[in-house]
């Protein structure tokens, strides 16, 4: 079966997230033009390759956010508890956690009543996370939860009723476009009770130079992290694309603030995914993830259009990043 459109594929209900995976990449590679999406990327060796993305010099997001968490805790922590009623700090795409170990390290410490909920799709990293925190922080109590955002957000609401602050770091807002994030607001706040939190991490627009050298840098770790979301096509979807045939491509645009990551096939070919053809054209690319930019305005602007209200901000020393306080209203 060859895929030249969207229309091609009739989605099913999926029972398990391989199925899911399968459905979105026969999707995401039917539409015109093409795409997969970003959140695919965080396999075994995604997860790898992203940590060594985070230690580049030019990769600028995680030291500013971690400056904010490392030194500004005292903050933090006195917006999530200026209500003393126990509350769940739940963390949507927890990745490592090495930001967010510093407030629950400081939560800890003082005795503070609230449970830690990671969330995020590799259950490879929620094992290690939960291994590294039960030894960390051995008070901490903690309840991982492996799937899709909402899903998990809507499980979280079914084991406790308590107060919910939720964490939404390291710019993964960044990964829609400002359309997809006013929609990922509403519907995260339709998950919310009136006066619970969200922490939402924005990277600021800077000079242009700046953020292209932190998406595209030279010893090309980044152009792996995308080109092993085709590897892992091949290994759990019986896809049979030949890497060295894809080159990955990024650019930016300080108009609109959009960064965005590209793979070009450099020939004319046929993949096998799943058992369905896929017919690529010479120069012809397949969208991969946008890293959003914005500035302060828009930010509160975001929440106030989407059923919250801007209460509180953090920004690092630069002002760079910036790590926003939204109330459900």
């Amino acid at each position: 079966m060859t895929l030249n459109s969207k229309d091609t594929l009739v989605p099913a209900q999926p029972n398990t997230l391989l199925q899911k995976f399968q459905e979105d990449v026969l999707w995401g590679l039917a539409c015109n033009p093409k795409k997969l999406e970003s959140k695919y990327f965080y396999d075994k060796e995604g997860d790898v390759l992203f940590q060594q993305i985070m230690a580049c010099p030019d990769y600028y997001l995680t030291s500013c956010e971690q400056e904010i968490f490392q030194h500004k805790t005292n903050e933090l922590a006195a917006v999530i508890t200026l209500d003393s009623d126990e509350f769940d700090l739940i963390e949507l795409g927890v990745g490592d956690a090495s930001k967010s170990q510093y407030l629950l390290e400081y939560l800890a410490v003082r005795k503070v009543p609230f449970t830690y909920m990671p969330i995020d799709i590799s259950a490879h990293i929620l094992a290690i996370l939960k291994t590294r925190l039960q030894k960390d922080i051995p008070q901490l109590e903690v309840m991982p939860l492996h799937g899709e955002y909402f899903d998990m957000l809507s499980k979280a609401f079914s084991l406790s009723i308590r107060r919910k602050v939720v964490m939404f770091l390291g710019a993964n807002i960044g990964n829609m476009s400002i359309a997809e994030a006013g929609r990922f607001c509403i519907a995260l706040r339709a998950h919310l009770n009136p006066g619970d939190l969200v922490l939402i991490g924005f990277d600021l627009k800077k000079h242009p130079q700046t953020i292209l050298n932190a998406y595209n840098d030279r010893s090309g770790i980044t152009a792996k992290f995308n080109l092993n979301l085709l590897k892992r096509i091949n290994r759990e979807l019986e896809g049979n694309f030949d890497l060295a045939h894809f080159e990955h491509y990024q650019n930016y645009d300080p108009g609109t603030g959009a960064c965005k990551s590209y793979l070009v096939s450099l020939d004319d070919q046929k993949v096998t995914v799943s058992g369905h053809e896929i017919l690529f054209r010479r120069n012809e690319t397949i969208y991969m993830e946008v890293s959003q930019k914005y500035t302060p305005e828009e930010i509160t602007g975001l929440a106030e259009s989407t059923g919250f209200t801007s209460v509180d901000r953090s920004l690092d020393s630069k002002n760079w990043f910036l790590d926003a306080f939204f109330r459900a209203v």
